[in-house]
């Protein structure tokens, strides 16, 4: 029996590695492998057309005179910041209303998940005619309702918080993860807080937002590596980085260095710089997150 009982071991352990094979793999071959590779040539000197140069930390020395990469990094981290609370507030709002029983309650679900598996550069093309000056929607109801126009993407202290209004289009995944989170409380403790007399506000603050913070964790940790690596589409297919470089976000500028300038060198030092800050962020979230995330068992 024990001979039979480490074949089986052994037997399981085979097909466990042979059926994990292709994700390991995929793995070596299209994140660590090219992630080793993007930090190796960040110290060359490389454009598509020639091989590469090793220069060492120049690439990294010339960052600090890039004025384009600081207006970037400000860019990137001001719609980072917008965004990602825009998102969370709208996001757990809507979570709170669709977890009421109502009549059509799933239609309504499926309406608010629809944006988040529409394509993005579909979404794009639709936002930019609901931004248009002169013919969109948006000035058309400021307009009725005796509101100025705005200029909304075409000028250089609107552009961000209009892409932040637009990033709270497509937060189906953040609504279901939040309600999956709120759906998973437990009946008892709404119960108990009625028996003591609270109000929604007190049943809000005190039991549904402590029981749903491993979400809400959940959530921005995904919310800011998101925000950190957005905006392309929005930049390359409506803005181009303009006004004045005001939309200029971080991934564009990387996509622009290598493949429209190519620096494919310089391109690289800048990923390398941003992975850097993505993985101090999130361990910042992961330390901080002890102090309000809450685990109690339900």
């Amino acid at each position: 029996m024990r001979k039979q009982g480490r074949e089986l071991r052994r037997h399981e352990r085979k097909w466990g590695i042979l059926l994990a094979l292709p994700g390991i793999l995929g793995y070596f071959l299209w994140v660590l492998g090219p992630t080793v590779v993007a930090v190796f040539m960040s110290f060359t000197d490389w454009s598509l057309a020639s091989s590469p140069n090793w220069i060492g930390q120049q690439n990294y020395a010339n960052l600090f005179n890039d004025f384009i990469f600081k207006k970037s990094l400000f860019v990137t981290f001001y719609y980072a910041i917008g965004s990602v609370v825009a998102t969370l507030v709208v996001s757990f709002f809507w979570a709170l209303m669709l977890n009421v029983e109502l009549p059509g309650r799933s239609l309504f679900r499926t309406f608010f998940f629809i944006p988040s598996i529409t394509p993005a550069v579909a979404v794009a093309m639709v936002w930019l005619t609901l931004y248009h000056p002169q013919f969109g929607l948006l000035n058309h109801i400021l307009k009725s309702i005796g509101l100025p126009a705005l200029q909304w993407i075409y000028d250089e202290k609107q552009v961000i918080p209009a892409f932040i209004v637009m990033s709270t289009w497509t937060i189906g995944y953040t609504i279901t993860i939040f309600l999956a989170g709120l759906q998973g409380i437990p009946e008892y403790l709404y119960e108990a807080a009625m028996l003591d007399g609270a109000t929604w506000w007190h049943k809000l603050r005190h039991v549904t937002i402590p029981m749903i913070t491993p979400t809400i964790f959940f959530n921005l940790l995904m919310g800011i590596i998101g925000a950190l690596q957005g905006g392309f589409t929005q930049a390359y297919i409506m803005t181009s980085g303009g006004p004045n470089y005001a939309s200029m976000f971080y991934t564009y500028y990387i996509f622009l260095t290598a493949f429209q300038y190519g620096k494919m060198g310089y391109a690289c030092a800048l990923s390398v710089i941003m992975f850097i800050i993505t993985i101090f962020l999130t361990v910042l979230v992961f330390r901080t997150s002890r102090y309000w995330v809450h685990y109690e068992a339900m």
